[in-house]
């Protein structure tokens, strides 16, 4: 076999140049040292080559010299080892002098992704006894854009003029005032966002209302569902955009159609049955999308936790996939919104706070931005509600702010406490004692009528 043929195929030759290289430029070692690693190498003498020299190069920023190599050599215990180190050094300093190492160092980054590749898939192995498959793919993926950021990052004075001109924070309105403006304009780019909240409170509608308020927008809305089926959550949509109830929309079509009609942006529903889909899945399903020219402008999940993830404690799995997320946030460059349960005790608390997140506070901890919606039973008569920051990466935290919520338009508006909206839906829950009472009363007259009639 030709040496032509062998460099192109990475092979032991390919591998010594490559070794050559570390050994004798400071430039190449430098943008390589952060993805090369020792085990991508064949022989154990260039593994060991290829760690000395990075460490080296690390330690004193710059190459060794071969008198450096000679004294760690001799400090070896392995003898076997110790032989074909000798004999490898050799081979790669003769190389120095080889003119394709230029060739050799553009080829080294696809070396090293053809090698994670093996590696994974060698890795998948143990995986496909246990039907790991989302796992296989997750390594597949990661082997695939292995040294694909090659951005050394921002210039900060070389970039004055971009940072100080442009936002830095590409956000999507989440439709309500008051949040927006504690957000500094939204969830950006890259974001990741969460709803806490008890189940049965509306977690769902507060996830339509922002797919909808994007829309409105002139954005592209991709919204998963993994409890709702698809034609239910539309009809929802439905709702949210023209204020007629689910169960009246059949009385209405004509009348919803020209609301529908009047959007700017799109939206696609998609629904996975509960902990079928994981984060992989809806990478997958994006990129389908991506492909057709439909980049979405924001991604809602409905939501987290139910999704299927990967581990054997719950906290743990819980806490990967909300990793998972918002690296997804990331990779898609747009902001994702999900929902997660608060815990039983929350149902009669006035304000949900970070410890009544349930299973895994590391969820508070992964997400740039988390907002509970706290509803107790007299103030869902009164269609009231409160939404309260728990954490805000880019702004204030720890504010309460009081909330009309009508679950069956789909309506749901924040107030600032001091407007005349937010005073009065704050009255609204500080009488709702007295709604709570005259509801109860109410059925109880009417149960009354109804057994007189029957007598």
């Amino acid at each position: 076999m030709s040496d032509k043929s062998t460099l192109s195929q990475f092979g032991h030759v390919f591998q010594s140049k490559i070794i050559s290289s570390l050994l004798s430029d400071k430039k190449f070692i430098q943008t390589i040292s952060d993805i090369l690693e020792p085990e991508y190498f064949d022989s154990d003498a260039n593994k060991w080559l290829c760690k000395e020299t990075r460490d080296y190069f690390f330690e004193y920023k710059t190459t060794p010299t071969l008198e450096v190599m000679k004294v760690k050599i001799d400090d070896m215990e392995n003898e076997v080892l110790q032989v074909s180190v000798v004999e490898n050094l050799k081979e790669s300093w003769r190389n120095i002098e080889a003119t394709d190492l230029k060739f050799v160092q553009e080829q080294t980054l696809e070396f090293c992704r053809n090698q994670v590749m093996k590696n994974a898939i060698m890795d998948s192995v143990d995986l496909i006894e246990v039907g790991q498959y989302d796992q296989i793919k997750k390594l597949v993926d990661n082997a695939m854009k292995a040294g694909s950021d090659r951005d050394l990052g921002h210039e900060y004075i070389i970039g004055i003029e971009e940072r100080l001109t442009q936002s830095s924070r590409n956000t999507v309105k989440t439709g309500w005032d008051p949040i927006d403006d504690v957000m500094d304009g939204g969830l950006a780019s890259g974001e990741l966002g969460v709803v806490v909240a008890p189940a049965g409170i509306g977690k769902s509608w507060c996830l339509q209302t922002l797919g909808s308020a994007a829309v409105k927008e002139g954005l592209n809305v991709v919204h998963y569902t993994l409890e709702l089926n698809e034609n239910y959550v539309g009809l929802r949509y439905d709702t949210v955009f023209s204020g007629v109830t689910t169960s009246d929309i059949q009385f209405y079509q004509e009348d919803v159609k020209k609301k529908i009609d009047q959007l700017k942006g799109t939206l696609l529903i998609k629904y996975f049955p509960t902990k079928s889909a994981s984060v992989q899945t809806l990478t997958s399903h994006l990129s389908q999308i991506e492909i057709q020219n439909q980049k979405p402008d924001l991604i809602l999940v409905d939501y987290a936790d139910i999704l299927k993830g990967v581990g054997s404690e719950k906290r743990h799995v819980l806490e990967n996939i909300y990793e998972d997320l918002r690296g997804l946030a990331g990779e898609m460059d747009c902001p994702i919104w999900t929902a997660s349960q608060a815990n039983r005790s929350s149902l009669e608390e006035e304000v949900i706070d970070a410890t009544k997140v349930a299973e895994a506070y590391s969820k508070v901890m992964i997400a740039d931005f988390v907002v509970s919606v706290s509803r107790k039973v007299e103030d869902k008569i009164a269609n009231t509600g409160r939404f309260h920051v728990i954490k805000n990466r880019f702004g204030p935290d720890g504010i309460t702010f009081p909330s009309s919520i009508n679950t069956n338009i789909g309506k749901i508006d924040v107030y600032e406490s001091n407007t005349h909206d937010g005073q009065a839906t704050q009255g609204k829950m500080d009488n709702s004692q007295e709604y709570l009472r005259k509801t109860l009363a109410n059925k109880y007259n009417n149960s009354q009528k109804d057994t007189n009639g029957f007598e």
